[in-house]
């Protein structure tokens, strides 16, 4: 991969990068980061990524849908679509073998210009859905350390503004950095974090990882080094003792403070629907500092933060799910519905190792709601394909796995209680494997070899 051989570490090389491909969208009129912003840019979701060049109330531009589109991706890490989560999933088996430290510098590209007087409104932070409670953080990295041991930790929380300086945020009840927060509440203390904003690919990834590849002892950091194939630079901060990303665009350095709840919400989640209004935890920024020129980012919710998670979930579960069964060949999660649907394909050498598949998919990924299982003569990328393999090859009777009362996903309306009922399917053809079910084939052609109009 070598990111860093290919200059593509942060996101003023990665605009270079997609410029060159014809791989950006600029839209040069003024838009209004309230609501405006997110209504073109979900007109054009899943397309190329769009710079807004003018935005009303800032000087800042701002970059949204990097990663809604998986061929750019592809191309921005050197793969293709199909190879992504194996790419990845061998990355993290590296960052296992031979974790690899980051560097910490007193300054970098993130610090060039300080401001100890916060006012996080001077930012062009979007206000996307008509619903949403306020302005939201949607792409920031935040880095924290582990009260105990000062082991790295990345995540990424949806963060709502509320003030000059002060925030409200979400934390994931089985996430690392609700662990940090609850030893270091229980000390009557704060927890220092950094919000890295305009970071790169890899600093997202590992900030995605699923706890079953990345343990809570590692630092995240790392899984960022090895994808770049040098270390990660930081930064130190200038209010708090918690590094920040040196070629970060901005960083709000501050603090989650201990039992104080205040409201946060409603949010338009991945899941197509607003998550709840509620009290929730709250940051207090000290320091915000930047580059000279920065670019903001954001994410719309939707197909970039399914891609964003999907690829990471993919590749850390992968190496889990083929541990425990190793006949499993490649997983994937159902497009529009990450992460409660995975696909799992299998190379199926005995018959019960589907639902071994199954069982391994749903310890290793906490919040899957359904998992099918296909023969490798299906295309896992391909929802038609997936559809097709349900319909021809499961028999409802016998061939579904129904786990009743399972903790589920707050964010889901159909969890009840922190309850869910998840759904095993069994899509592959019976052994020994009937001629009844082997499929049709066409010889394969070169279209360029014959004078075709039209086409």
């Amino acid at each position: 991969m070598d990111l860093g051989e290919r200059n593509l570490t942060d996101i003023n090389q990665y605009l270079a990068f997609l410029e060159a491909n014809n791989n950006l969208i600029r839209v040069k009129t003024e838009v209004d980061p309230k609501l405006e912003m997110a209504g073109i840019a979900k007109k054009l979701e899943g397309t190329k990524p769009i710079l807004f060049e003018r935005v009303k109330g800032s000087e800042y531009p701002v970059l949204i849908g990097l990663y809604w589109n998986r061929h750019i991706l592809a191309d921005i890490l050197g793969t293709t679509n199909s190879q992504l989560p194996f790419v990845l999933q061998n990355e993290i088996k590296q960052w296992h073998l031979s974790p690899m430290e980051p560097v910490v510098l007193k300054q970098g590209p993130a610090n060039e210009v300080i401001e100890l007087d916060v006012d996080l409104t001077s930012l062009p932070i979007p206000h996307h859905a008509e619903g949403d409670g306020g302005s939201y953080l949607t792409s920031s990295v935040v880095i924290a350390k582990d009260p105990d041991t000062g082991v790295r930790n990345l995540s990424i929380h949806r963060m709502m503004v509320t003030g000059k300086n002060r925030l409200t945020l979400l934390l994931e009840e089985l996430g690392h950095l609700m662990d940090y927060y609850k030893r270091a509440e229980a000390k009557g203390e704060a927890l220092e974090i950094t919000v890295n904003n305009g970071i790169d690919l890899p600093l997202t990834v590992a900030a995605a990882a699923p706890a079953s590849a990345a343990p809570i002892d590692m630092d995240e950091l790392g899984i960022a080094s090895q994808m770049r194939g040098e270390p990660v630079e930081l930064i130190e901060a200038q209010t708090v003792a918690v590094e920040a990303i040196a070629n970060a665009q901005f960083v709000i350095e501050g603090r989650i403070l201990p039992e104080v709840r205040e409201i946060e919400g409603p949010y338009a989640e991945v899941t197509g629907y607003y998550a709840e209004q509620a009290p929730r935890w709250v940051f207090e920024a000290t320091a915000i500092t930047r580059r000279k020129n920065p670019i903001f980012h954001s994410i719309l919710s939707g197909k970039e933060v399914r891609n964003a998670y999907g690829m990471s979930a993919s590749a850390g579960a992968f190496t889990k799910i083929n541990a425990l069964v190793p006949e499993v060949t490649a997983i994937h999660f159902a497009d529009g519905s990450v992460p409660y649907h995975l696909v799992v394909q299998i190379d199926k050498k005995h018959e019960g190792s589907q639902r071994n598949a199954m069982m391994a998919a749903f310890v290793a990924l906490a919040f899957v709601k359904t998992v099918t299982v296909v023969d490798t003569d299906v295309d896992i990328y391909s929802s038609e394909d997936v559809d097709w393999a349900v319909a021809t090859r499961c028999c409802y009777e016998k061939d579904l796995l129904v786990i009743p009362d399972a903790i589920g996903h707050r964010l889901n309306p159909m969890v009840e209680e922190d309850k869910w009922t998840r759904l095993g399917i069994d899509a592959t053809v019976p052994l020994p494997r009937p001629d009844k079910f082997r499929r049709t084939t066409n010889v394969d052609v070169e279209l360029s070899d014959y004078q075709i109009e039209g086409v």
